[in-house]
């Protein structure tokens, strides 16, 4: 019995291995953004983008247009593969009638930029139009405008720009605070130090004013913090005053 129990304990373990070598070895292959442009030359703003944007990888978003024969659902997903995970999709569409999906836009050519309060994400090098735009390749753009009050919302496509015999394009919108601009302060460096000043005064006189009035029972003018020390500095100031004259 116990030479039994403990072959099968063995294959458990090493199924479990197996399970968790496979794991890890189709994270590692995992695609991921691909900049347009010659290997070790991409824009360092472009990669600069692509990091301010690493809170959305592991995010899938989906919508759903249309009806009967023409509805349809779009995955997208930033920097990662959406869809089958097997043709480096970065956003597809999947007809609901039949199931049959279709690349819009691929990681591997992936070109992005920014204004102030928007981004735009392209994905190129999807499938070829069948009748439209010269059988060229699809391709995907997404624009991402600021929104401070969500991390990533609002999936939605826009329009399908195919009337043209080439440089055709779905159009998709999304709202992320990621697009947003830093919030900079207008106050200047003198201004913060006059608000900072004024907060400590403040807090130093009420603070002894409450000590005076509810711990020492001053009453009237006693109860201002330091009272004698402040009419000494006020007598020393005028017999300077009158000194100087």
């Amino acid at each position: 019995m116990f030479p039994f129990y403990s072959c099968w304990r063995t294959r458990l373990l090493l199924l479990l291995l197996l399970a968790v070598t496979v794991k890890e070895s189709w994270q590692a292959e995992e695609k991921t953004c691909d900049l347009v442009g010659e290997k070790g030359r991409e824009s360092e703003k472009e990669l600069a983008l692509l990091n301010r944007m690493k809170p959305l990888y592991n995010k899938s978003f989906e919508s759903t247009v249309g009806q009967g024969p023409d509805k349809y659902m779009y995955i997208f997903r930033v920097c990662r593969e959406a869809g089958n995970h097997t043709s480096g999709a970065g956003l597809v569409q999947i007809n609901k009638s039949n199931g049959k999906e279709t690349v819009v836009g691929r990681l591997n050519e992936t070109h992005i930029f920014n204004g102030s309060n928007w981004i735009m994400l392209i994905y190129k090098g999807g499938d070829e139009y069948d009748n439209h735009c010269g059988k060229e390749q699809r391709r995907a753009v997404v624009m991402i405008s600021c929104n401070r009050h969500t991390l990533a919302d609002n999936f939605n496509p826009v329009s399908e720009e195919r009337g043209k015999i080439q440089d055709c394009l779905y159009l998709f919108e999304m709202d992320s605070s990621l697009a947003c601009s830093p919030e900079i302060s207008h106050l200047s460096v003198g201004s913060i130090l006059l608000v900072t000043f004024a907060s400590l005064v403040a807090v130093y006189i009420i603070g002894g004013f409450l000590y005076q009035r509810l711990v020492v029972g001053a009453k009237g003018i006693e109860q201002f913090p330091h009272l004698a020390f402040w009419q000494d500095l006020g007598n020393l100031v005028a017999v300077s005053n009158r000194a100087a004259g």
